[in-house]
């Protein structure tokens, strides 16, 4: 936990702590208005808590499905191992949208519960725990020659989701019990605790954790064949600690030329298959960066394996190495050992730098998001605004660099290899995105699943380090929106082609709510190891149980399968936009007037319903007429001029 000092009295025009004299502000501002201007609040402080209420079932699973909904004294939900740590009466909470409210706030062991009663209408804020990144206490600065500790003033619990939540303390208080309590349970990993996950215990009438099995997914692409084995090398994670223990390798290449391999590749993430094209054979390998160091040093085992993946697609006499940096960035490792791969010593390869930025980068620019959309939007220069933060630069980066991995496999019928530094941040965002471009089963509801739990999760992206679960560790340098990232991507292209995706907005949107909330143990630890030695699938619920119980919740009514078709998204800035119903999503000003999610709700049992008449008008029509179905082809018959495979 952070500490802050607040200016008071004469030292405030000396001050250089802006944020904390602007806290101050807020908080005189916010009384200053529920003093004053309560009668204009009420309109928009009902829509906000109504709003409020939807978004906080969004992202918490439905109650009930193996326990009763069990509530508090004080009528707080609670989830299945969820207990009441604390509860503070009469509390005052600086809501940045219609002022000081005082109301009492419950503290578990998995959420925040703040409610007020206001002219008949109940305010909720509803915070899971696991979304706080950092809580601050702000304090007033020592006046001179002061020898005692200063009283706490309040605390700001800045969120990994963009909100930032402010409880001043009364006068006459000094950092209450309940800021212990809330560091401990907010943070549990820094102080011995085990995550919420572990301890949560509702049953779901599906298994998520038997969403993927690598076999049935590498089968179901045509895995083995003759030029590709599955292989349980790694099977207690010896050949590399981070990558599954089910890989996809070359069938002519010995286990001891594979050993060499990862050796010569950092962190000894070696060239694996991630995904087969079905007709061309061509394939999506994924790597880390070539340990090739100042020396320029070769290993003729690793030249050998990349020239053996190009002689096992008969149709092309090339391979394209896609190294996710700019070039500057490669050649600089090559100081710290790395590097990227000499064409002079892998023949008939072509090295492709796609230029996309370092972590530092985009954390930075998600940042400058933050400061642009929350609390206060300023309308006069909203656009300005949004392209100083370069964020929908970056996003046209991955976008276009997935489209050119993806047209390279298609159009080009030639093998890639993707790799950045590690091969766990900029290489999965990119063989995610153009497989989702090529196959449409990963743009299904479980094949969505799949691709995260392969590319992602399997495969090593380190979740625990980058988003940094249960640790208070704020300013850790490693930290970084990389997965927002992608599923802002994937949202873009769902804007684009509106009837290609089975799943809708409200499943993306809950997926990054438990990206953060340690609900479940899906997108727990930085690797498959780590998960197997924390006995994660045997002690955890997985996110796809929830989905999966009930998945009309997140189903596209508009879904058509275009099997077979390619999807080429546009990339010029008047293609993109901020994706506002995720990141603007607190703020009621930015909200739609009616609920979307409800309205695709309801077309899809609209759809049900036709769906169900039309049958039954099929069985009184008589033998002699013509079956309507076969007239009228169902909404997910494949259709014909569509332009999905489109250039780009």
């Amino acid at each position: 936990m952070e500490k802050k000092e607040s200016p008071s009295g004469s030292d405030a025009a000396d001050s250089s702590a802006g944020s904390h004299v602007e806290w101050c502000k807020q908080l005189i501002a916010a009384t200053l208005s529920s003093q004053i201007s309560r009668t204009v609040q009420p309109d928009v402080l009902n829509r906000d808590t109504k709003v409020s209420r939807r978004l906080s079932t969004w992202n918490r699973p439905t109650l009930g499905f193996g326990a009763l909904a069990k509530f508090s004294h004080n009528q707080v939900p609670l989830l299945p191992g969820e207990t009441v740590q604390i509860t503070v009466e009469d509390i005052m909470y600086i809501c940045p949208f219609s002022g000081l409210l005082t109301g009492t706030l419950t503290i578990t062991d998995y959420k925040l519960y703040f409610t007020s009663l206001i002219k008949d209408s109940s305010f909720i804020l509803d915070v899971n725990l696991g979304a706080i990144s950092k809580l601050e206490t702000i304090r007033e600065a020592k006046k001179e020659n002061q020898q005692e500790e200063n009283k706490a003033k309040g605390i700001e619990l800045v969120c990994k989701d963009i909100r930032s939540i402010r409880f001043p303390f009364k006068a006459e208080e000094s950092e209450p019990e309940m800021v212990e309590v809330l560091t401990k349970h907010a943070f549990p990993l820094s102080s011995g605790l085990p995550l919420f996950a572990f301890k949560y215990k509702d049953q779901f009438p599906v298994d998520g954790w038997k969403v993927y099995d690598p076999t049935a997914e590498y089968n179901r692409q045509g895995l083995p064949n003759e030029s590709w084995s599955i292989s349980r090398m790694n099977l207690h994670y010896e050949l590399c600690d981070t990558y599954p223990s089910i890989l996809v390798l070359p069938k002519n290449m010995t286990e001891e030329d594979i050993k060499q391999v990862a050796s010569f590749r950092a962190k000894r993430r070696l060239p694996v298959l991630s995904w087969i094209h079905p007709e061309s054979q061509a394939t999506i390998v994924r790597c880390s960066q070539p340990l090739v160091g100042p020396q320029d040093r070769r290993c003729k085992e690793d030249e050998r394996f990349l020239q053996t993946i190009m002689d096992a697609n008969a149709q092309s006499h090339k391979l394209t190495i896609f190294d996710a940096r700019p070039k500057g960035e490669a050649l600089s490792t090559k100081a710290k050992e790395g590097g990227h791969e000499n064409k002079s010593f892998y023949p008939n390869t072509e090295l492709i730098f796609l230029d996309i930025p370092t972590i530092h980068v985009i954390r930075e620019s998600f940042r400058k998001i933050i400061a642009v959309i929350y609390p206060i939007i300023d309308d006069a220069h909203w656009l300005s605004a949004i392209d100083q933060t370069h964020w929908l630069d970056y996003i046209r980066l991955l976008l276009s660099g997935a489209v050119k991995i993806a047209d390279k496999l298609e159009s080009g019928k030639t093998s890639v290899v993707v790799h950045c530094s590690g091969g766990w941040d900029r290489t999965v965002q990119l063989t995610s995105l153009s497989m989702l471009m090529l196959d449409s089963y990963y743009r299904t509801l479980r094949g969505f699943q799949v691709l995260l739990e392969k590319e992602w999760i399997s495969f090593g992206h380190k979740f625990a380090t980058r988003v940094g679960h249960g640790s208070e560790s704020h300013d850790n340098d490693e930290r970084a929106p990389l997965f927002v990232q992608f599923i802002d991507c994937v949202w873009q292209m769902t804007r684009q082609f509106p009837t290609a995706f089975e799943f809708n907005e409200l499943f993306l949107v809950t997926i990054l709510d438990h990206l953060y909330s340690c609900l479940f143990g899906t997108f727990l630890c930085n690797s498959e190891r780590e998960r197997v030695d924390q006995e994660v699938q045997s002690k955890t619920v997985s996110l796809w149980s929830y989905i999966n119980s009930q998945p009309n919740e997140f189903t596209n009514p508009f879904y058509v399968d275009y099997e077979n078709h390619v999807l080429y998204p546009l990339l010029s800035s008047r293609h993109l936009e901020l994706w506002t119903s995720y990141y603007a999503r607190w703020n009621p000003c930015m909200r739609p007037q009616a609920p979307v999610h409800q309205t695709l709700k309801d077309l899809l049992f609209l759809r049900a319903e036709l769906q169900r008449r039309v049958d039954e008008l099929n069985v009184q029509m008589p033998s002699s007429y013509p079956s309507s179905s076969s007239e009228h082809p169902t909404p997910h018959a494949c259709p014909t001029g569509t332009p999905l495979h489109s250039a780009f």
